[in-house]
């Protein structure tokens, strides 16, 4: 690609938005998409594989929280660069800057000896997938008219959490029969693949749009740009819930989830996978429901409420009882993924909340709680379950007690930022504008 991809669009190229689905299109998407596949494997594969780690490596549960948050926050923290840098050089090439490292921490992590070169393969990829998620969202606001960019970002995290698939049953399976360090030298392979992808078939605007040269701001001015963006009207508001709303999902499925059947149901590694399978699968339907929900409710504020309302109450039910009965469980599983997935309600809520030229480093912005907000919940989830931990047990081993706890804490998290939530903005209403942008 030439040096124009990166060039800066005006607000009123709108009228080089593609209205329809040519093939050129189609192959951007798919080839984003894959990218996402990618975050969305490395960010779970942690859970189903949990028990096995503990016992081989000796890890508590603080140890096991950290390998696993550790790549929410870097990825987190990562986001402050990475909106400035959006903004100035592009989604093309952010992408294809990362996607080494992502390469670089499979490999280490399929050849770690030990907890101190997890750790350090966690943090790679945490680096690597950072720009997985927002570039295609800043692709799709170049591409694609406001109005189909909540459907975007819907089929973006649908098709994308196809890894999160992987990282369940697939995952189980390749890691009873081949080891998981083949694993993930395999998804090192496939990362390679999706960088191919993004060279041939990504661009960063549509051809034939109308560009206007402006000057370029220093990244020190970039920088101090995401204090404006913090400053914006409902800002917080809805960053709470960015912290809350895919943290709790997050947390069951890559962290807690595979040790709760283990320690309170005794379900082995396969069936560890065929229930997180499950609860992936949820979340993957409840994406591609969820993305077009807000033209059905009129609103982006209310799917938002309904899902979490309605995953607070189902997170209180395990918090509750326990060990659910077998049935329940597999009912659980899949219903919470499915009701907990109003991300892309949820991410064009925050979009619609910038002008042009703040956009990258808005919904980065929102992406740092998303992120930031998992490593917080799998955090503190973890200094609960330390609580209950045997100090001469093997592995986890934890009591059906600490995830009543866990779950408890779960619907707290969620239940507070559901509170705040409610004083933001609807976009609907008539202080916003038909692109859900604040008058």
């Amino acid at each position: 690609m030439n040096r124009n991809d990166d060039t800066r669009a005006t607000p009123a190229e709108g009228a080089a938005h593609v209205s329809g689905w040519p093939f050129a299109v189609i192959l951007l998407i798919g080839a984003v998409c894959l990218t996402y596949v990618v975050s969305q494997f490395l960010r779970n594969s942690i859970g189903v594989i949990a028990p096995d780690l503990a016992a081989e490596l000796a890890l508590d549960p603080e140890s096991l929280s950290l390998l696993s948050g550790i790549f929410f926050f870097v990825f987190a923290a990562a986001q402050f660069p990475l909106g400035v840098a959006l903004d100035r050089w592009g989604p093309k090439a952010c992408m294809l800057a990362s996607i080494g490292l992502a390469v670089a921490g499979c490999l280490v992590f399929a050849w770690a000896g030990g907890f101190t070169e997890l750790v350090l393969a966690r943090v790679l990829m945490g680096l690597g997938c950072s720009s997985f998620f927002m570039a295609p969202l800043m692709l799709f606001s170049h591409w694609f008219a406001p109005e189909r960019f909540s459907t975007l970002t819907g089929i973006q995290l649908g098709f994308g959490s196809f890894g999160t698939l992987l990282a369940t049953g697939p995952l189980a399976y390749a890691a009873g029969t081949l080891g998981w360090r083949a694993a993930f030298l395999a998804f090192g392979a496939l990362t390679v693949i999706a960088g191919v992808l993004v060279i041939l078939f990504v661009r960063d605007r549509p051809p034939g749009a109308r560009v206007a040269e402006r000057a370029q701001e220093s990244f020190l001015a970039g920088m101090i740009g995401l204090v404006r963006v913090a400053r914006t009207r409902f800002f917080w508001p809805v960053f709470g819930m960015h912290l809350a709303l895919y943290s709790c999902f997050a947390t069951v499925l890559g962290l807690w989830g595979g040790p709760y059947l283990t320690d309170v149901y005794g379900i082995d590694l396969t069936g560890r996978g065929q229930f997180l399978f499950l609860l992936a699968a949820g979340q993957i339907a409840g994406l591609f429901v969820w993305g077009p929900s807000d033209r059905l409710f009129g609103s982006r504020k209310m799917p938002v409420v309904v899902s979490a309302a309605v995953s607070i109450a189902l997170l209180v039910v395990v918090a509750i009882a326990g060990k659910l009965p077998l049935w329940a469980l597999t009912l659980w599983f899949p219903l919470f993924g499915f009701l907990i997935a109003a991300s892309p309600v949820l991410v064009a809520h925050g979009r619609g909340l910038f002008d042009e030229r703040y956009v990258g480093r808005g919904i980065t912005m929102m992406n740092v709680g998303t992120m930031g907000g998992v490593f917080v919940g799998q955090a503190l989830t973890g200094l609960v379950a330390g609580r209950f931990a045997s100090a001469d047990s093997v592995g986890i081993a934890l009591p059906e007690t600490a995830y009543k706890a866990i779950f408890a804490v779960l619907a707290l998290y969620l239940a507070v930022a559901l509170i705040n939530y409610l004083r933001a903005g609807d976009p609907s209403a008539r202080h916003f504008d038909t692109a859900g942008r604040p008058r």
